[in-house]
């Protein structure tokens, strides 16, 4: 497997790069892969914009050595990603239909990491959604997913048929923000082809 060069984290839905996911990745990179290009955006509330700005900022990326890892939303948009790249990915418990699960957030939100920021979800915005979705997958073995059966906010069994072709780590119980990260790093950095290394920071 070719050693990885570069590395994007995409969050969720109404999260940040300040997840404790993407604080852990961040931190765990840059103490034992600091050679590895790192880039965890805060991304735009339209999905048109977030993808556009993912793929100019990725675009001198090589694609045989890139990789993506995405939790929830940031799932569905990695998926993307490694469609239109071809490159390995992580999927961290990722929305399968994810216009039609927001539809109803549609309206003034605000941010879990950031409360007194705001922003407005357009209705538009759920036809984005729709463009990017991918369907079948190109290579499946691309792919690494861990799927938590106790997530308390999108439908385990949607995500594992979705994504039964590929390599998924099912965890009995768990919960949507995979709290339990830290203990399931080593298979994620395997995957990416690195080192997973035993000391986890």
């Amino acid at each position: 497997m070719t050693s990885l060069t570069h590395l994007l984290y995409l969050h969720g839905f109404r999260s940040s790069p300040q997840s404790a996911k993407a604080r852990l990745m961040a931190a765990h990179m840059a103490a034992h892969h600091p050679d590895v290009v790192w880039l965890c955006p805060q991304l735009p509330p339209s999905p048109r914009e977030a993808m556009e700005m993912v793929r100019a900022a990725t675009a001198h990326w090589p694609s045989d050595t890139m990789a993506v890892v995405g939790s929830s939303l940031g799932g569905y948009y990695a998926t993307w990603v490694a469609e239109q790249r071809g490159c390995r990915a992580v999927l961290l418990n990722p929305a399968v239909y994810p216009a039609r699960d927001l539809e109803k957030y549609i309206g003034a939100q605000t941010q879990w990491h950031a409360p007194e920021e705001e922003f407005f979800f357009q209705p538009h915005y759920v036809q984005e959604l729709q463009d990017l979705a991918c369907g079948a997958l190109c290579a499946p073995e691309h792919y690494f997913c861990i799927i938590a059966q106790g997530d308390e906010v999108l439908d385990w069994r949607e995500m594992q048929a979705h994504y039964a072709a590929c390599h998924v780590l099912l965890l009995e119980g768990g919960d949507h923000a995979l709290s339990n990260f830290a203990t399931h790093l080593p298979a994620v950095m395997a995957h990416l082809g690195q080192s997973p290394h035993v000391s986890i920071v």
